[in-house]
């Protein structure tokens, strides 16, 4: 059997989300970017994270699973084979070999006419109800499916814009809050700026004492999800810190969750969550 994506990150066929998102986390912690091993860990991700994509995956390791598999007797509604018919000719009479004569269609012994199997309506009437339904599926596939093309370009461009705004809005100066922050709105969503704004009030009560001044660098980034209006990018961060007792900076290193939305041709932060790496 082939390989699937649960073997690559070492988890259960049933394995829940949160769990896949921690094999994976820690599958590509000490992978760089350029790693092929690296894009491997996420497709992997990206396709189990998603529950369209796993349920197709699925689908085809099941069916890969039914082919390995030797064909079962089957025992109900058994059909037992007529054995060929035995016809004795005037040569079997000297002792040659009987031919097999396999029967044909049975006549009917009053008319001598043939006897045809017909299909039952109501089978024809399902048969053509699938086949539009299959019809229609495909239509639906060809016409409404964004193409995979499509959504490369859209994740592609959702990672960029992540790269771009997990800077200013995890960095911050004491000497200049307010400027930092109206920097960070305009890579965020309205949504979650305000859940933001919560926690920039923290750090305005408590940043102007101690001096703290936080840079932060993304190192490397990855896609968790993919999509075509919404995306999940995982951010490898580092955080140089100092404030007025410690000078010399403090790198403190982040693994960052960020969703991406397209909102009016857009890529925005609709969300964001972090953990120190190694969580």
């Amino acid at each position: 059997m082939t390989p699937s994506w649960y073997d690559l990150l070492d988890v259960a066929p049933d394995a829940s989300e949160a769990e896949i998102r921690a094999a994976w986390k820690a599958a590509i912690a000490d992978l760089d970017p350029s790693d092929r091993r690296f894009r491997l860990y996420n497709q992997a991700a990206e396709t189990l994270l998603d529950p369209q994509r796993r349920a197709a995956h699925d689908e085809a390791l099941a069916a890969d699973a039914a082919e390995d598999e030797p064909e079962a007797a089957v025992e109900e509604s058994p059909v037992v084979a007529a054995a060929p018919a035995t016809v004795a000719t005037t040569d079997d009479a000297q002792g040659d070999e009987a031919r097999d004569v396999t029967p044909g269609p049975v006549a009917d012994e009053a008319t001598g006419s043939r006897t045809r199997r017909t299909v039952p309506a109501w089978l024809l009437a399902t048969l053509a109800m699938l086949t539009a339904l299959t019809l229609a599926a495909c239509v639906y596939v060809l016409v409404e499916r964004p193409s995979d093309a499509a959504v490369e370009d859209s994740t592609r461009a959702a990672q960029a814009a992540a790269e771009r705004a997990i800077g200013p809005i995890l960095s911050y100066d004491a000497l200049h809050l307010d400027e930092d922050q109206q920097a960070a709105h305009s890579y965020m969503t309205s949504a979650y700026r305000k859940d933001y704004d919560k926690l920039f009030e923290v750090i305005k009560q408590n940043a102007p004492a101690t001096k703290t001044i936080v840079k932060a660098d993304v190192v490397r980034s990855g896609i968790v999800r993919s999509g075509e209006d919404r995306v999940e990018v995982l951010l490898f961060v580092n955080r140089p810190t100092t404030n007025k007792q410690v000078t010399e900076p403090v790198v403190y290193k982040d693994q960052v969750t960020v969703t991406m939305q397209k909102v009016d041709g857009d890529w925005l932060v609709a969300d964001l969550q972090t953990s120190p790496v190694g969580q």
